[in-house]
């Protein structure tokens, strides 16, 4: 039209022309209705849904640099990569060719064909959509760390990580806006459930208002400081003791009381706990006797006792006195 008008009217010139008198002037007004009747509508895929038209309609093309598109093998013009979701889809189609002879099960067939390559087509730019709403792009190209240092969020814990992790399947189900009110409600429980407990305890211990919550608090941390202080100043006084760090394995094990300080020292030194060492001195100590008196005794010592420690057992008997040399 503004080739045909000539070269006193640019293209732009003669579009707002057009539509300022013939469409929004008194001839579009009187000539096109309000409503259009026989409207018809798609109520089969709802907008936004898995199959919604609106799928396909391409978005603004990604805001990155050459080297960062041919990284990706991204053609902006196009919206499109190199490298396609579902890359053979176009084979549905590429050798259908309408013929008059074709008969009805023939058209059926290649209907049949081109609506696979659509629905193909909507997957692809449904997760095409997916990648931007979630910022896929920045994340693989490392520009979302820049980003998440600028807007600074609370620290998300390790469990928050995982659950995160679990339910990632069904970020494609929601949007991106969605998933982050989820996880924030999701906090927000959890902070809740953490006060009604609390305010629970508070009830059990005869509190009735948050003026005497600090009290509590105050005095319950006090509490845990002196055992604390009490625990650590137990702690160093055994160290002192050098308890600690050589009879710290059997200290606490039955029978240790009744050891001497060289017999502790040997039962550490053998791994040997106190009960079996007293149960093994004992059959050594009447086994020995029986004999001085001349009554036979056919010794049965445990079965734990191997070649080894029942020689350690038996020199330290002898040099301590409670047995004679020729017994071992």
């Amino acid at each position: 039209m503004a080739a045909h008008v000539g070269a006193s009217r640019t293209p732009q010139e003669v579009m707002e022309h057009y539509v300022s008198m013939y469409i929004h002037g008194n001839l579009g007004k009187a000539c096109i209705p309000d409503t259009i009747p026989n409207r018809v509508t798609d109520h089969t895929c709802p907008s936004g849904g898995p199959l919604s038209p609106s799928l396909t309609t391409p978005l603004p093309p990604l805001d990155i640099s050459v080297a960062e598109q041919q990284q990706l093998g991204y053609m902006p013009l196009r919206d499109d990569y190199e490298i396609e979701y579902d890359q053979d889809a176009e084979t549905l189609i590429s050798g259908l060719s309408v013929n008059y002879d074709d008969d009805d099960v023939e058209i059926e067939l290649k209907r049949a064909h081109v609506d696979m390559y659509v629905r193909k087509l909507k997957e692809r730019q449904r997760r095409k959509n997916i990648a931007r709403d979630y910022n896929l792009v920045p994340a693989f190209l490392g520009k979302d760390k820049k980003e998440k240092e600028k807007t600074a969020k609370r620290k998300v814990t390790k469990e928050e990580k995982e659950l995160r992790l679990k339910l990632r399947p069904l970020y494609q189900f929601m949007s991106c806006k969605e998933s982050d009110d989820l996880f924030e409600n999701m906090h927000k429980e959890k902070m809740l459930r953490a006060k009604i407990r609390e305010l629970q305890r508070y009830r059990r211990n005869g509190i009735t208002k948050m003026e005497e919550s600090a009290e509590y608090e105050a005095a319950r941390h006090k509490r845990e400081k002196r055992k604390e202080n009490k625990n650590t100043a137990g702690s160093k006084r055994g160290k002192e003791d050098g308890k600690d760090s050589e009879f710290a394995a059997i200290e606490n094990l039955p029978g240790f009381e009744l050891l001497s300080d060289r017999e502790k020292v040997l039962c550490s030194s053998v791994n040997l706990s106190p009960a079996r060492y007293v149960t093994v001195k004992t059959i050594i100590i009447k086994d020995h006797l029986q004999k001085r008196q001349g009554i036979p005794s056919k010794s049965r010592l445990p079965s734990y006792l191997d070649k080894v420690l029942k020689k350690r057992i038996f020199n330290f008997l002898t040099e301590s006195g409670w047995i004679s040399r020729d017994a071992s």
